[in-house]
């Protein structure tokens, strides 16, 4: 896991563990903004049921969009990293001994 002395060598990448506390932070993002959007839309059937029922309908799917790109931005980060290592080790097999 996360040492706090990591943050001081340049050994071991830090953004890998670091991931993680992110994507749960960004997860956790999209849901609340998509309940806020829902109670935002069940106070708006009130005044108009069409756009109350759109309202809820559009914050349903948005906090659906913001869950995938969340889990999307965040494999795309892991990506980087194990391309990284891939070619590090490519680089390693091809050194002359």
């Amino acid at each position: 896991m996360f040492d706090i002395r990591d943050l001081f060598q340049w050994e071991r990448y830090v953004a890998p563990s670091m991931i993680k506390i992110f994507y749960w932070l960004a997860l956790a993002a999209a849901v609340l903004a998509g309940l806020r959007g829902f109670v935002y839309g069940l106070f708006e059937m009130t005044a108009s049921l069409i756009g109350g029922v759109l309202a809820m309908i559009g914050a349903l799917l948005m906090m659906f969009i913001g869950v995938v790109l969340a889990r999307i931005a965040a494999e795309f980060v892991l990506i980087v990293f194990r391309i990284d290592d891939h070619l590090g080790e490519i680089r390693r097999q091809g050194d002359p001994r």
